[in-house]
């Protein structure tokens, strides 16, 4: 085999990322070493640790810093108590079911954040879901959920929670039937083989999840500042304040920068202490988990009852407030927050559809997603060939920078490409912020590329050969068409996403180009009218029938599997 075939197909990936995602985070290590903020001077200065200095010595950032990792660390452990039953019971899911059943992650993972931040307001209002189901009940009125921490962690266990559910769903529908059949076969309940078997087996899983949602969660602003009421701060907030109000970005990249360290420090630390639990994966024998006779009474009575809780409050935080943001769009309001149902009206959607109150924003959205998917399709093609096919020295290093824009903060790689374009003020805003949205979507669409390739039968390729067909023709005829509903999953979930981002695109947008989500985050910050929730329903829809679409080539469970 030519070795020399996976360099060269990994080069144009590496050589992207090189550019859009390493040259701006040494931007922001640049600046973060100024003494003073400059905001239109060179980057290249005589380095100072004055930022860091200040940062670390001033109670005020400390205390942020010290919020945000609480936050982190709370929306960790309610994602993983909710997950953990979702998870296990889409892997126990009947095979002919489970593809639906799964679009209840994949909807409100691919809807847009501020959609979604949106719904929980509509649930914690002062006359929203709760207090009206409380009052049907006799307690409450609950009147101050709103803004406070409780519902930033609410609002961000919401958003990221999906990730944690897939992670866990990875390693729970892999394991054997057998292992089950042997517990049952001693005598251990449901409750107790899941205490004892299923959990030890999915900790890689759980390791992953905890990893994603804290650094995301850490990272984070949109949902902070929605739903916090300038009253919770994340060190998202402040980068995006010091960035964008102050025109510090001296600041922000040393605020960016101190959050990259706690989240490797945190990788490291998770790392250690869930391996400890994991000898078993190199081989080591480690000591059964024994459960004493009383717990193991106590949980084979409540364990039952709380999963099936939990896994109603897992479903229901997932999918309510996008029902709550649908029926909010057909509500005759004046403000878009001021929930409890007051008339039926289609005014909102006369606004959109009619008025076209937001069409060019949605062109504008449509278009970025459009040029950011060919260009990561085009880029992570050639890289999944790479790691399915042609093994080179250094994959496994390589893979690892690939995969690094999931784990360093996107606001960081924001504030370096604001620079950037700042400098290279020839380089069209639009260009600047497609390059941004191809990182961030190129690890998902490389990992779905991966699956597909690795799923090819090969001996149809090398019976095309066997038949004279040249490298060309057999890739046009035979590889392509096997690999096209891997493509065209790779390429509607990347659309998706890049069409609801906002944390990094908030960054880089001007008058003129500005995303649809990022005007619905803007104008959610002063007075929104509820036009926000029809054109939030309607995205919510058209995500819905772009999945039903998406099963009709590629089972929807099979998305993320590795």
């Amino acid at each position: 085999m030519k070795r020399w075939i996976g360099p060269v197909l990994s080069l144009p990936v590496t050589a992207w990322l090189l550019l859009a995602f390493a040259a701006p985070m040494g931007v922001v290590v640049l600046l973060s070493l100024h003494e003073y903020p400059s905001p239109f001077g060179p980057v290249f200065q005589k380095p100072s640790l004055v930022q860091f200095t200040t940062i670390l010595s001033d109670p005020f950032y400390l205390s942020i810093i010290a919020e945000t990792v609480a936050l982190g660390l709370a929306v960790t452990a309610v994602s993983a108590l909710l997950a953990y039953p979702l998870a296990y019971w889409l892997a126990r899911m009947p095979s002919k079911w489970r593809a639906l059943s799964f679009a209840l992650i994949l909807i409100p993972l691919l809807t847009n954040v501020v959609v979604r931040s949106l719904g929980i307001i509509l649930l914690l209002a002062p006359k929203g879901l709760l207090n009206t189901a409380a009052g049907w009940i006799g307690i409450g009125p609950f009147n101050h959920m709103l803004f406070t921490h409780g519902a930033v962690i609410v609002a961000l266990a919401q958003v990221f929670m999906p990730f944690m559910v897939l992670a866990l769903y990875d390693n729970l529908q892999n394991t054997s039937p057998r292992i089950h059949e042997a517990a049952e076969s001693l005598g251990a309940s449901p409750a107790i083989r899941f205490l004892t078997v299923d959990f030890p087996l999915s900790l890689p899983g759980l390791r992953s999840g905890i990893l994603v949602v804290f650094l995301m969660t850490t990272t984070s602003y949109v949902s902070a500042t929605l739903l916090g009421g300038k009253k919770v701060w994340t060190i998202g907030m402040l980068v995006m304040n010091e960035a964008i109000s102050n025109l510090n970005a001296t600041m922000a990249s040393a605020l960016s920068l101190v959050m990259t360290v706690v989240g490797l420090f945190f990788i490291a630390l998770t790392t250690l202490a869930l391996n400890r639990f994991m000898l078993w994966r190199k081989g080591t024998p480690s000591t059964p988990w024994n459960v004493p006779p009383l717990l193991a009474i106590l949980i084979e009575r409540v364990g039952p009852l709380l999963s099936r809780l939990l896994l109603a409050m897992a479903v229901g935080l997932l999918i309510l407030p996008l029902v709550l943001v649908i029926i909010q769009s057909f509500n005759d309001v004046p403000l878009a927050t001021a929930a409890g149902f007051k008339g039926f009206t289609l005014e909102w959607y006369r606004r959109v559809l009619v008025d076209g109150d937001y069409t060019a924003n949605f062109i504008i959205s449509v278009k970025l997603a459009l040029v950011s998917v060919a260009c990561a399709i085009a880029l992570a093609l050639p890289a999944g060939f790479a790691l399915a096919r042609y093994p080179f020295a250094g994959r496994t290093a390589l893979l690892a920078f690939w995969m690094l824009p999931l784990s360093l903060p996107g606001i960081a790689i924001a504030v370096g490409m604001l620079k950037l374009l700042q400098i290279y003020i020839m380089i069209p805003p639009f260009i600047g912020l497609a390059a941004i949205h191809v990182v961030v979507i190129l690890p998902f669409v490389i990992t779905l590329l991966t699956t597909s390739v690795l799923s090819l039968d090969y001996s149809l390729e090398e019976a095309a050969a066997s038949l004279g067909a040249s490298h060309v023709r057999r890739f046009l005829t035979v590889t392509l068409p096997g690999l096209m509903p891997g493509i065209f999953a790779a390429s509607l979930v990347g659309f998706l996403m890049s069409f609801g981002e906002v944390t990094v695109t908030a960054f880089l947008t001007t008058a003129r180009l500005t995303t649809l989500p990022v005007r619905i985050y803007s104008e959610a910050n002063f007075a929104l009218e509820p036009t926000a929730h029809s054109i939030s329903a309607i995205l919510i829809v058209m995500t819905t029938l772009a999945l039903a679409l998406l099963g009709r080539f590629v089972r929807l469970d099979r998305l993320y599997s590795r």
